[in-house]
């Protein structure tokens, strides 16, 4: 007698309320790239979600600027929070050209993701791979206790299991997941936030949910303030049903709020004025 294993991220996505969060997000989705705007000028509406994009993910690591002022600066090799922005620009960039690669080998992409963001401002051989023993690890948000490396290498080939395997969850609930082991893992030595947040996305686009990358949720997360998002982490961290809806909800209002700012977008686009 055969047996099927259970699909864990499907378990997630039948969790109260998450159905109705799902079934939120996709109406939200549907209404924007129903949008006029999105026949002729869609290639406009994601260069415009991936710098808007880029500032929130960064303002929630601490680089809190003005969208003109991200707009504006060519120059991102200065402080501190001018590099936090370079590395979220330059994320925002990459993530659409390793769709592919993530489909077969997700610790590929986020070892080259950490290395873009990293940009090298890192020690060239902490960059790009999973931190070893006793190194440290900079991420301002994030306070919760920082598992081992070796729980880390255990974990990161569990979650790359689950991506290879495919799921018949939707799109957010793996989406939130990803994001939300990056997040409690901090595999890396730096930018761990961006590269959740990243992963996040590629999984978005790469689902079919958001195909042209227009509905940014790192604004929707930056939008909520980093209070919200480290207490809706803070349910994932706990591994309770209840929690793990939460955070599952708070990701998608994100992406809910990322789509109304891509709406603003082809809006102005359609009066001209953007």
């Amino acid at each position: 007698m055969s047996t099927t294993a259970p699909d864990p991220l499907a378990t997630l996505g039948a969790l109260p309320g998450v159905a109705d969060a799902v079934d939120s997000v996709r109406k939200a989705v549907d209404r924007v790239y129903g949008h006029r705007v999105m026949r002729r000028r869609s290639n406009e509406v994601t260069a415009e979600a991936a710098l808007r994009g880029a500032r929130g993910s960064a303002a929630l690591s601490g680089a809190d600027w003005n969208l003109e002022e991200v707009r504006r600066r060519t120059d991102f090799s200065g402080d501190d929070e001018s590099q936090v922005i370079g590395a979220a620009l330059r994320l925002t960039a990459e993530a659409g050209q390793l769709l592919s690669i993530w489909r077969q080998s997700p610790l590929r992409v986020l070892a080259r993701l950490h290395l873009v963001a990293a940009g090298g401002a890192a020690p060239d051989d902490a960059v790009g791979r999973p931190r070893l023993a006793g190194e440290p690890v900079d991420e301002p948000l994030i306070e919760a206790p920082l598992p081992s490396a070796d729980e880390v290498a255990g974990r990161l080939e569990g979650l790359s299991g689950l991506i290879l395997a495919g799921s018949a969850a939707p799109a957010l609930v793996t989406a939130a997941v990803v994001h939300g082991e990056l997040l409690a893992l901090r595999p890396f030595g730096s930018y761990n936030g961006l590269v959740a947040r990243t992963a996040e996305r590629i999984v978005l686009i790469g689902s079919g949910l958001d195909p042209k990358s227009i509905c940014p949720a790192e604004v929707g997360h930056a939008e909520q303030g980093r209070a919200a998002y480290v207490a809706a982490f803070e349910g994932y961290l706990s591994g309770t049903p209840e929690g793990m809806a939460a955070w599952i909800g708070h990701c998608g209002r994100a992406v809910e709020l990322g789509v109304r700012e891509s709406t603003a977008v082809c809006e102005a686009l359609q009066r001209g004025a953007a």
